[in-house]
């Protein structure tokens, strides 16, 4: 079986991914996430706040939030990149540079081989079963589909409602609710309420 596009892509991809990674550092990138997910919480938690900020020159509510968000993440990311990368140069240059760069290449190489699989699962999932001979032909094929369904079966079964529970888990318990009956109660036949009650029989 010859080597095809694909495994030219993956050997590719792979190196440059792991060269960069070596010459960055394991620290530097590991922190490089974790920045980029501090910012994520940050936003997530303190968007409230600056929302009438942003309001005034925003008038849909949905925009306004999503712009409060915006300006909450981006302003936390350059904080903690900051941070991150004093941590980071501090690393690289004690005893331990040279494993950290090992590691960052083994990192590197890692995260290549993860970013082609994804990239197949989603050009398997638009072109379906008829594959191109690069593809169906490939060596690396076996081993980025395995990664690609071992991906699938971490996500849960619907993740869009998945997402809206935990974004928004009152709104919907509320889309859940059982609709009051149509018409309510029985309402008294007309002229019965304003009819004025007989008198009791007296006794003589």
């Amino acid at each position: 079986m010859p080597i095809t596009l694909l495994d030219g892509i993956l050997v590719g991809f792979t190196l440059v991914s792991a060269m960069l990674a070596m010459v960055r550092g394991f620290s530097r990138e590991v922190l490089s996430i974790a920045s980029w997910a501090a910012a994520a919480i940050a936003a997530f938690l303190f968007y409230k706040p600056v929302v009438p900020y942003v309001q005034p020159y925003i008038d849909n509510e949905k925009i306004a939030m999503a712009a409060a968000a915006g300006i909450v993440f981006i302003v936390a990311l350059i904080v903690v990149t900051i941070i991150t990368m004093k941590i980071a140069d501090f690393i690289i240059d004690s005893r331990i540079g040279a494993l950290d760069r090992t590691l960052g290449f083994l990192y590197g190489a890692a995260r290549g081989i993860l970013v082609v699989a994804v990239g197949l699962l989603f050009f398997n999932w638009l072109v379906g079963e008829k594959s191109p001979a690069w593809v169906a032909e490939a060596k690396s094929r076996p081993l980025l589909e395995s990664i690609g369904t071992s991906l699938e079966n971490l996500l849960p079964e619907d993740p869009e409602n998945s997402i809206l529970k935990r974004i928004n888990p009152q709104g919907q318990d509320a889309g859940t609710a059982t609709p009051p009956a149509e018409g309510g109660a029985e309402a008294p036949a007309e002229g019965e309420a304003d009819a004025p009650a007989e008198p009791a029989p007296t006794n003589n």
